[in-house]
């Protein structure tokens, strides 16, 4: 899974939308206003790959990507298939995952919005890739990603950032399947959860204690190598420790973050 960091260190982010940008990527490309509103007024703009592009040029993201929407349960990749486009998510998330030839999968991620699925350098997908949610998607062709990192720097490094992400993520994922106990499997996967949810709702009080979990138990325990009843229990277990409350639109509330943390870098007995 590719997650595009904010990259708050390489390069300024793009000021925010304004009418007279609005009306100049209009006029200088005979596209209406509209149609570059729909990139300038992105929610995940700021803190995506699309960053990169600044305000002046937003009309060539316009044209070069689509927007679709998608029910939960739907195939956006199939493993195996022609790898012809990539998807950044705009709302929702996406699990990623690998197939074996009976049925069994291993759920590799997740990607929710801002971040994006489906970049490969070769030509079939390596993987599929599943809605978990109503998803809102932006859909571009290599070929047009390809146009885009010949003609602006800035966009190939920021990609070539994303990379380097998706490298320490894979290991980081090695080591909590291969090292990690179950109680420590789940509390690192909160932890994560709790990162992403801040980086969306970066303005709410209690981002960093909220832990987004849209996925089921069964997504869960695919990604982390355990059995459903395993997670169930483990998570029974620290709600009884009080360290986390209850489920409620998505979402586990945090108690006691220090102790979640010092559990899930294997810190504290369990």
């Amino acid at each position: 899974m590719l997650k595009v960091p904010g990259f708050p260190d390489s390069a300024p982010m793009p000021p925010s939308p304004s009418a007279q940008a609005l009306h100049s990527t209009g006029k200088r490309t005979g596209r209406t206003d509209t149609e570059s509103a729909r990139c300038l007024m992105c929610k995940v703009r700021d803190y995506n790959l699309c960053s990169s592009i600044e305000d002046q040029d937003v009309a060539v993201l316009a044209h070069a990507t689509r927007q679709i929407t998608l029910p939960p349960g739907t195939a956006v990749i199939e493993e195996g298939t022609p790898a012809s486009a990539f998807f950044n998510v705009i709302n929702g998330t996406v699990k990623l995952f690998k197939s074996l030839p009976d049925g069994r999968r291993q759920i590799t991620g997740f990607a929710d919005a801002g971040q994006f699925v489906g970049l490969s350098n070769s030509r079939t997908y390596s993987f599929g890739a599943e809605t978990v949610s109503s998803v809102l998607l932006c859909r571009c062709t290599h070929t047009q990603i390809e146009n885009l990192l010949a003609e602006y720097p800035r966009f190939a490094r920021h990609l070539l950032s994303a990379v380097t992400n998706e490298l320490t993520d894979a290991q980081e994922q090695m080591l909590l399947l291969g090292r990690k106990t179950a109680k420590e499997k789940v509390a690192s996967f909160l932890l994560d959860r709790i990162k992403q949810y801040h980086r969306t709702h970066p303005h709410d009080p209690d981002a960093e204690t909220t832990a987004s979990v849209p996925m089921t138990r069964v997504d869960i325990a695919d990604y982390l190598g355990l059995t459903i009843e395993t997670v169930s229990r483990t998570i029974s277990a620290l709600r009884r420790d009080k360290i986390i409350s209850g489920t409620e639109n998505h979402c586990i509330r945090i108690l006691s973050l220090p102790n979640l943390q010092d559990i899930a870098y294997g810190l504290k007995s369990v």
